[in-house]
């Protein structure tokens, strides 16, 4: 279960020796920052509902369909997303999908309809399907295997930042204006970024600010070049039960964390009969407990390895941690409003702890020329279990089953899909992909 030895295959260390370049960690910051606004973004319609609802009523089964719209085209474009990223780079096809999202998030102030609220829903979720794609495929080109964990939990906790804001600020924009400019403010914002990213990012080997020594430094430890094969279609990808494990993995656990973000200030305000300024003040906590996960999760594997553990053994001891807590949730229906607030606390600190190491699995297991593709299908799996999960939640909620049901389906689902990697993911290494003969 442990090496004394570095770890050897696609993106270890030649020596042992760290990268020494500090460039790196300002774009895992970049990165973070345009997810916090993808988060915020997705928050914009629960914390704004009952606001919404004073001029377009929507009903729980409207809401799963606003919800579960989303999540389609999230979905679609998360595949498509991780295909694109692959063809365009990084630095423009983050840069277009940005754009794309920050300009439909906007659209949604426009809204005088649920119609018109459902095509907003469906356009942000094409543009932020790319998100999550590109962030991987930043990690894979900026960071050794032994630091990638930490940087995905660096960027993973931008959805904790973006959680933590959202409801104080979109409670703050409510009481001085209306609805619709929580969108044009959430659009304007993502924006500003996309600016902002279009003058930092960019590959290793072209990046304007690193020193000659470090270059050499970062590509010494890096993946080799690319051979200049073509990106590796979908249908040999899926003859992989690596990719199986972690689409199906994904599907299982983002059903629960997709119900537990778009459904608290739901349940605040139906269950626990908050109003908007109360869950302003409480819908943050649970976020930011995300973000203590995304850093601990991610930075317990990076320790992991450099106290000798192998690679396999410190993703696989950091999942199980995080899927250990998950089943909690089960008493948060049976219990205080305070005590359910920590709760959803320890749900979310153990469900982005999970996902921060579930998004670097892809980069640890294929070739950097297959990394956006991998990391579409699992993020395609992961929207699709939020589509399905979403609707079954508001049909049991409309038939009057109430949220312990809920829970206690949600609480089950992160064990089951750590069993799943146990199971399909038989060791953490790099797949060998076979060259296609001509």
């Amino acid at each position: 279960m442990r090496s004394g030895a570095a770890q050897s295959g696609t993106g270890s260390l030649a020596a042992g020796e760290p990268v020494r370049s500090h460039v790196r960690w300002g774009i895992a910051f970049l990165v973070s920052a345009a997810i916090a606004i993808s988060y915020f973004d997705r928050q914009t319609l629960g914390v704004a509902i009952k606001a919404i609802q004073e001029s377009i009523p929507i009903t729980d089964e409207q809401y799963s369909l606003l919800t579960s719209g989303f999540l389609i085209t999230y979905a679609i474009m998360y595949a498509g997303g991780g295909k694109l990223l692959d063809m365009l780079g990084t630095r423009r096809g983050f840069l277009l999908i940005m754009v794309w999202w920050s300009l439909a998030c906007a659209a949604h102030g426009l809204a005088t309809s649920f119609s018109m609220l459902l095509a907003g829903r469906l356009l942000l979720g094409v543009g932020e399907g790319g998100g999550f794609p590109a962030a991987t495929k930043a990690v894979a080109e900026w960071f050794p295997v032994r630091e990638r964990s930490t940087a995905m939990g660096i960027i993973n906790a931008g959805t904790a930042v973006g959680g933590v804001v959202a409801p104080p600020l979109i409670a703050l924009i409510l009481s001085i204006a209306r609805w619709p400019w929580v969108f044009f403010v959430s659009g304007a914002i993502g924006l500003i970024w996309a600016l902002w990213w279009l003058r930092d990012y960019h590959r290793p080997e072209q990046h304007p600010r690193l020193s000659e020594s470090e270059r050499r430094e970062i590509q010494e430890v890096m993946q080799a070049p690319e051979s200049g094969e073509p990106a590796i279609p979908w249908i040999r990808l899926l003859g992989y039960r690596e990719v199986w494990g972690l689409v199906i993995a994904k599907f299982l656990t983002d059903a629960a964390w997709y119900f537990y973000m778009f459904w608290l200030p739901k349940y605040l305000f139906d269950a626990r009969q908050f109003d908007t300024r109360s869950v302003g003040y409480y819908a943050w906590i649970p976020f930011a407990a995300a973000g203590v996960g995304c850093l601990l999760g991610g930075g317990f594997s990076s320790w992991l390895i450099r106290r000798g553990f192998s690679l396999d053994a410190a993703r696989k001891i950091a999942l199980g941690a995080s899927a250990a807590v998950m089943p909690l949730i089960l008493l948060v229906t049976v219990s205080p409003v305070q005590i359910a607030i920590v709760l959803f606390s320890v749900a979310f600190f153990g469900q982005q702890s999970w996902s921060t190491l579930v998004m670097v699995l892809p980069a640890d297991l294929f070739p950097r020329r297959a990394v956006g593709s991998v990391a579409g299908l699992v993020g395609f799996g992961g929207a699709m279990g939020g589509v399905v999960f979403g609707l079954i939640v508001g049909q049991m909620l409309k038939h009057g089953t109430g949220y312990g049901p809920v829970f206690a389906i949600a609480g089950t689902l992160h064990v089951l899909a750590f069993l799943l990697i146990l199971g399909t993911v038989r060791k953490v290494q790099p797949v060998a992909i076979a060259v296609r003969q001509q």
